[in-house]
């Protein structure tokens, strides 16, 4: 088994919001599983995508991706990522569509965690780090309950 990343105080709500990221890729996973209307995932995802993944990218992009700069392979990388994954959770309209959002969408975060946020990690510097944690505030998940079509 993996040993647990040790991640920087100030990267971990950002790390924590991957966690809801893996989830909504769990949630789709089980609505197609049983079935459900494309459209009812289709519906959450769009949620999702405004209320957590587009803050999200925002924050990556604007106070953590500067550390290593925008000519870095996987910054170019992750950037790609991001307009391919908002693209995607608006666009997906059926089961198949929705299941490639939600592979690239748990590919992403992996690739993330295990290693962009090590790279930023050795080479962050203090102020680097305290102005990623000044810009990010965390805050509670809030969860859509009105149609939980994976339960």
């Amino acid at each position: 088994m993996a040993k647990p990343i040790k991640r920087f105080e100030e990267l971990q709500g950002v790390s924590r919001e991957h966690h809801h990221a893996l989830l909504l890729s769990w949630k789709i996973n089980q609505g197609i599983k049983k079935d459900v209307d494309p459209e009812r995932i289709q519906k959450y995802v769009h949620w999702f995508r405004e209320e957590h993944l587009k803050p999200h990218f925002e924050i990556e992009e604007k106070w953590i991706f500067p550390v290593l700069g925008e000519n870095h392979v996987m910054i170019k990388r992750a950037l790609q990522e991001h307009k391919r994954l908002m693209d995607l959770s608006l666009n997906a309209s059926d089961h198949h569509d929705l299941q490639i959002f939600s592979d690239e969408l748990k590919e992403h975060v992996r690739f993330e965690e295990r290693e962009l946020f090590q790279e930023v990690q050795k080479l962050a510097t203090d102020e680097e780090l305290k102005l990623i944690q000044e810009h990010h505030k965390e805050e509670e998940f809030c969860e859509r309950s009105e149609d939980e079509f994976w339960k």
